[in-house]
């Protein structure tokens, strides 16, 4: 299809470039897009500014009708700012060219008013120049080659399309290529289109070429069909000549040019085929980010889905159309459960419309997992602004193009993995663990024998990358992988019970390969993600083999805990012990687990004496279910004996370690952890019923033994050189106590880091040594910066943040601000008698602190 412009216009037919014209249709477009102000209104605006403008109406009318066009800077600026900001509030579709853009623009037109002698009016026609022979012949006024997508429904001004608009006239003398890449639906095509119209409408280019450009041949006939429009000389039936005059054409002419290659699907299509000249410019839609479509000239330009304002705009547009207001709440949950995504948002609007559904309504169809992607949009011949294809299918094509690629046939297994976890970031080791490779090695070529390597799953996720498929960045620490919500829907969609149940204990299998012993930066948050992600998309799967719980779920809510979040453990293992009960029975092992690791972490968030309930509670039925010498059972008697302890008891707690430790030694052996921590327990029981001596001398055995059985870094030979230094300060080795816990501290903050628990309780450890020392205002100011920390990484309620406040406390009025402690202790009661109770023991403790420093204060 072609089309031509004014016919009387000498120099246009001769290819001469009307700069001054193009500015006075370009200000004309942006006076009406701004609501066209009259020329009093633009005057007044003028006049207010300082110091005052002048815009003279013969000026005005000069400017909007090509006759001339500003010679003042600040004027001309001014007046496309004004311009511009009414723009955007009277036609929000509008895309505002930059101020960069105009102020070139002008400049050009100056200088060709210039070369035209400086007088009013358009410059004279230069007589056109003869042709060198090389060149091809001029391109006829005006034309328009290809059919351009038309503009989608309630189609969606975006951010990123300022970044084309300010590309294209960044480009100096070099034709501007730009590669439009993501991921299938996200509108790289609308894009393209939307800055087509924009262009020629502008009359920026004077020759449009798009390209359906799936294949090389679709190119190629493309071009060809380029070259007959154009009228240029070719060879009737030879579709590469013809292309290549095309090429030639581009390169040679001075006729201003965009060519669109739409849905480039290999880049080896275009190879040899890229536009060039310095008349032209290019712009490529695509999936593929290889490195081949960067680079001479080509800026790759990554199109991400819709922000949240601009996907509720698109919505609300929408849903407008047909009398439909739903709130601006209920649109953003909608636009996030469906990630932004144009095309899904496109297609769910329809859905939810003719279903005559609310956003909620239709949020709840999308949730439920007995239905496909495929069923909550539109049938195939329903589908909105021309789609191809439903939004569930529009990655298939991608997915069998990268498991064909090298390394064959591991994108797709990949995919399936990831399509379990965290879209917001999956750990790169657990797509490249063992479990992984294990599950890759079946799906590999057939004519590949050798086992699949960590490398090649690498190289598989850059495949998906090159596709579009996944966002794959080795730098991302811990989250090196993200897939988007709907990709990892349709890939789901694509597995059977069965098979999305083997890829749920592959994916499990692989987190608790990669957990770490201890817990750094990122890591458990990420990991923690990762499984509940896990957990939710596969419901039971992970509770079904053989009967019983896959043991990542145990482990992700002990992470919880043990990172401080103990109310958050309390409230996953209430909801482990209910799935248990149900899946299991009550007397299954596992569901005794979640019973224990339950009372654990609830003695933990400060309720002892319901710890010890339940731990009572639960020996009976280990005894009953398991028999006395069971691990679980001595596990139950080791949790009581603790919490009894806790509560109050210590003669009876150091009693029952007393008789732990003989069954321990004799089911378990002398060197097992469970033995070493019941020694461990029995020392610090004691210690705490007076024999702090023998606790010490204990202590310093155990150390012994736990450098021999499980090294200097272990978690367990930690806590016991910490338990060590509190007993030696108890004895009355102060100074040495300090010193202790000042090299634990490096010890800990080397294996464990500055946040961890741990780390922190020795910090807390070293400020009151050093307290008892003599250096009372350092340990005040110790427990001030400490509980910054507590704060910011346990939170207010936790019982170790209130413990420093109550160490805080005590230590403020030993620096002789008795009113200061009475006022901290008074908001510290508070705050104990809402978490833990009035009968708590650390309740009790602040009840007597409170009086005390009121005492010293002089209040009582």
């Amino acid at each position: 299809m072609s089309g031509s412009g004014d016919a009387t216009d000498a120099a246009k037919a001769a290819g001469a470039v009307d700069v001054t014209g193009r500015y006075a249709a370009a200000l004309r477009e942006l006076h009406q897009a701004a609501g066209a102000p009259t020329a009093a209104m633009i005057q007044r605006q003028a006049k207010a500014q300082v110091p005052p403008l002048k815009v003279a109406d013969a000026s005005w009318s000069d400017w909007r009708n090509g006759r001339n066009v500003p010679s003042n800077q600040k004027v001309a600026e001014w007046l496309i700012t004004f311009l511009s900001g009414r723009a955007r509030q009277k036609s929000p579709g509008y895309v505002t060219p930059p101020a960069a853009w105009w102020e070139k623009l002008r400049q050009r037109a100056l200088a060709e008013r210039r070369q035209g002698g400086g007088r009013g009016g358009r410059p004279p026609t230069p007589h056109p120049p003869t042709p060198s022979p090389q060149k091809e012949e001029s391109a006829p006024v005006r034309c328009w080659v290809g059919v351009v997508p038309r503009a989608a429904d309630c189609f969606q001004p975006r951010q990123i399309a300022d970044r084309l608009t300010e590309a294209a006239h960044d480009g100096g003398t070099v034709v501007v290529s730009q590669v439009l890449a993501g991921m299938g639906g996200i509108g790289k095509t609308q894009l393209a289109a939307a800055y087509t119209r924009q262009v020629w409408q502008r009359q920026e280019v004077d020759v449009v070429v798009w390209v359906s450009a799936a294949s090389r041949s679709q190119i190629l006939d493309g071009y060809a069909q380029a070259a007959t429009e154009l009228g240029l000389p070719t060879d009737p039936g030879d579709v590469e000549q013809a292309a290549a005059r095309f090429l030639t054409w581009a390169q040679t002419t001075s006729t201003a040019w965009l060519v669109v290659l739409d849905d480039v699907q290999d880049p080896a299509d275009v190879r040899e085929l890229w536009p060039a000249g310095s008349a032209g410019r290019v712009v490529v839609t695509t999936r593929r980010r290889d490195a081949a479509l960067a680079g001479q000239g080509r800026r790759v330009v990554e199109v991400g889905v819709f922000t949240k304002a601009e996907a509720r705009a698109y919505l609300s547009a929408k849903l407008a159309i047909h009398d439909r207001v739903d709130s601006d709440a209920e649109i953003d949950a909608l636009a996030a459960d469906l990630g932004y995504l144009p095309l899904a948002l496109a297609q769910a609007a329809a859905y939810l419309i003719d279903a005559h559904l609310d956003c909620a309504g239709y949020q709840a169809r999308l949730a439920d997992r007995r239905r496909t992607l495929a069923e909550v949009v539109p049938e195939q011949d329903a589908l909105p602004d021309d789609h191809p294809a439903i939004v569930a299918a529009a990655w298939a094509l991608s997915i069998d193009r990268a498991d064909r690629a090298r390394p064959s046939g591991l994108a797709r297994p990949l995919l399936q993995v990831a399509s379990l976890l965290d879209p917001n970031g999956i750990p790169q080791a657990i797509l490249t663990s063992t479990p992984v490779l294990a599950h890759l090695a079946p799906q590999c070529h057939p004519q590949v024998t050798r086992e699949v390597s960590a490398a090649d799953a690498r190289d598989g996720l850059r495949v998906l990358h090159r596709f579009s498929l996944i966002n794959h960045d080795p730098t991302a620490s811990f989250q090196e992988v993200r897939v988007h919500q709907l990709i990892q829907r349709a890939t789901r969609d694509t597995l059977s019970s069965a098979e999305l149940a083997a890829v749920a204990h592959i994916a499990a299998d692989a987190l608790l390969e990669v957990w770490p012993d201890v817990e750094r930066d990122q890591a458990g948050p990420v990991l923690r993600a990762n499984t509940t992600t896990l957990g939710t998309l596969t419901g039971t799967a992970l509770w079904e083999r053989n009967d019983e719980a896959h043991p990542t779920l145990f482990h992700a809510a002990n992470s919880v805990g043990t990172s401080g979040q103990v109310h958050i453990a309390v409230a996953e293992y209430t909801r482990l012990h209910a799935t248990a009960t149900q899946l299991l029975g009550p007397d299954h092992p596992d569901t005794l687990t979640t019973r224990n690791n339950l009372a654990y972490w609830q003695g933990e968030a400060g309720d002892v004496s319901g710890a010890a309930a339940a731990f009572e509670d639960l020996l009976t039925d280990c005894l009953r279910v398991l028999g006395p010498d069971h691990p679980d059972t001595l596990i139950a008697r080791s949790h009581l004996a603790y919490w009894r302890g806790q509560a109050g008891d210590v003669a009876g707690a150091a009693a029952a370690f007393e008789d732990l430790l003989t069954d321990c030694l004799r089911v378990l052996g002398p060197d097992h952890p469970d033995t070493l921590i019941a020694r461990s327990h029995l020392a610090y029981w004691r210690g705490q019923a007076g024999d702090v001596a023998g606790a010490a001398a204990a202590t310093d055995d155990i150390l012994s033994d736990h450098l021999r059985v499980l090294g200097a870094d272990h978690p367990d030979t930690l806590t016991t050189r910490n338990n060590l230094a509190y007993w030696r300060g108890q004895a009355g080795d102060v100074a040495g106590a300090a010193a202790a816990f000042e090299d634990l501290l490096s010890d800990r903050l080397r294996v464990l880091g500055a946040d961890h628990p741990d780390t922190l309780t020795t910090r807390s450890n070293l400020a009151y040594w050093q307290g008892e020392a003599g250096d009372v205002a350092g340990a005040a100011a110790a427990f001030e910066d400490l509980l910054t920390d507590y704060l910011r990484v346990l939170g207010p309620d936790h019982p170790d943040t209130l413990i420093a406040r109550s160490h805080l406390v005590g230590w403020q009025g030993q620096t002789g601000d008795a009113t200061g402690a009475a006022a901290a202790a008074e908001d510290l009661l508070t705050d104990y008698l809402r978490v833990l109770g009035p009968d708590h023991p650390h309740t009790l403790i602040t009840r007597r602190s409170l009086a005390y420093w009121q005492e010293q204060a002089g209040f009582i």
